[in-house]
């Protein structure tokens, strides 16, 4: 059976409506932008034109494509074994943000450098900045623990001159701690984005990667390793999603007038009547989960605010203007 995934002219159902990717990969059109990738796309078992996706290079050089076809990027690069993200789900998440924001900006996403976003865990990929940077001209600040990952977004902001002056990196030196270290004294941030780490360890993501891959191909398969890659603090972290999550409601708290709105991916439904507990514990005064789809895969974003509607709009008058 074949491993490839048909994508070409397939509609991207349930994407935000203002993802360019709903219509799906045009793979002629991505070719001509990035020859290199006419190397990995061949024909699938329904004669569309498609990659590999559990080849790594094919992935990275379909991004690659993708970034510089629709985002303005003339380098993109991630070190090997690094996480490579999805670019279509990545835009998502920032297009829902841009819904959020609306309801303090009089029913339209905000748009320009008056927007601060936090984005917590930039990893080597830099994605959220690179994109809603071209997207809605939002600034950037990015964290990570690692000085790796942060040398090597750093580059891809280097080597792109139109981010330069547009996203921030910062050395999280507590790999225990979220804000804190991070967010300065009177500084003002629109909205924060987190993509966390889904697991508790090594064992329990290489676990999961394995049950992915005999769902998609249908075969008995004994291990295996995540085909989109990824570190380790990328990846897992101790006490897992949950604790991860606790760790960074709880600590908004300390920061809850220097921030419009926290929000975070969850990868289980299951989690949310926890983290709502959570959030009441903390007394947020609005809470939303926005759900998100991409195709047959279901995720959700939590948002919570420690401002109430009217306190929101006061605040994006006095700092969006």
């Amino acid at each position: 059976m074949s491993n490839k995934i048909a994508i070409t002219n397939v509609l991207k159902q349930n994407l935000h409506p203002s993802n360019v990717h709903n219509n799906g990969y045009n793979f002629v059109t991505l070719i001509k932008t990035y020859p290199a990738l006419q190397q990995f796309v061949t024909p699938n078992a329904y004669n569309n034109l498609s990659i590999n996706y559990f080849n790594a290079n094919a992935v990275i050089a379909l991004n690659k494509a993708l970034l510089m076809h629709y985002y303005g990027v003339v380098y993109w690069h991630i070190p090997t074994g690094y996480l490579c993200p999805p670019i279509p789900s990545r835009a998502n998440y920032l297009h829902y943000l841009a819904d959020l924001l609306t309801t303090s900006n009089n029913g339209k996403p905000p748009n320009g450098k008056s927007i601060t976003v936090l984005d917590i865990g930039v990893g080597a990929n830099c994605i959220y900045p690179i994109l809603g940077n071209y997207m809605y001209n939002w600034q950037f600040i990015g964290t990570d623990t690692h000085t790796n990952s942060l040398h090597a977004a750093q580059q891809n902001i280097n080597n792109n001159p139109h981010l330069k002056n547009n996203i921030t990196l910062l050395l999280q030196p507590n790999p225990q701690q979220i804000f804190i270290n991070i967010i300065k004294p009177n500084q003002r941030i629109a909205v924060t984005i987190c993509n966390p780490p889904f697991f508790a360890s090594a064992a329990e993501a290489n676990q999961k990667a394995t049950q992915k891959l005999r769902q998609l191909t249908k075969t008995t398969i004994k291990n295996t390793k995540l085909n989109f890659g990824g570190m380790h603090n990328e990846l897992y972290t101790l006490g897992g999603e949950l604790q991860f999550l606790k760790t960074t409601i709880f600590e908004s708290k300390q920061f809850k007038h220097q921030c419009l709105w926290f929000t975070s991916l969850i990868s289980k439904s299951a989690l949310l009547p926890q983290l709502q507990i959570y959030l009441q514990q903390v007394n947020a005064l609005a809470v939303k989960v926005i759900p998100m789809h991409q195709g047959n895969k279901i995720s959700r974003i939590l948002a919570w605010s420690f401002f109430t509607i009217p306190q929101q709009n006061t605040w994006a008058k006095q700092y969006w203007q």
